[in-house]
């Protein structure tokens, strides 16, 4: 019998907030949080982009990037530059670049972590599954 479509989306909500409690708290430890750093990699991937874009990178509104950004920009991490007409963009300050790599080695460490108990081919049919899902693609077997 196949599972129910609530447990599936639980289990997968089940899965994300555990990594990200472990990532929030690793990450407490070099002096930023999952949105802080999720943010600076968006502004890392994409500098110049503006707050819209960025947003939209991490899954937040317009709004709540713009204050985020603010924090990061009163940190030192971020710059907000004029652009375009009323465009603002967003680049990384060295210290930015700093936090953002020593991010990716707490988040290397953490996922590793999480994905343990999953062999390399567990985990590439689960990547391949998630992309399925993300694209709205279906097939059916």
């Amino acid at each position: 019998m196949a599972p129910e479509p609530q447990i599936l989306g639980r289990a997968v909500k089940q899965a994300q907030y555990r990594q990200h409690r472990a990532l929030d708290s690793r990450l407490a430890g070099i002096g930023t949080t999952l949105a802080q750093w999720d943010a600076l990699r968006a502004v890392g991937r994409s500098p110049g982009a503006t707050a819209r874009s960025l947003a939209a990178a991490t899954f937040q509104s317009e709004q709540a990037f713009g204050s985020l950004a603010g924090r990061l920009a009163a940190q030192g991490l971020i710059d907000r530059r004029p652009g375009h007409g009323r465009r603002i963009e967003h680049h990384l300050t060295p210290a930015g670049e700093e936090t953002l790599k020593a991010g990716h080695r707490v988040a290397d460490e953490v996922l590793s972590e999480c994905f343990a108990p999953l062999s390399e081919a567990e985990r590439t049919t689960l990547l391949g599954l998630l992309h399925r899902l993300v694209e709205g693609e279906r097939t059916d077997g």
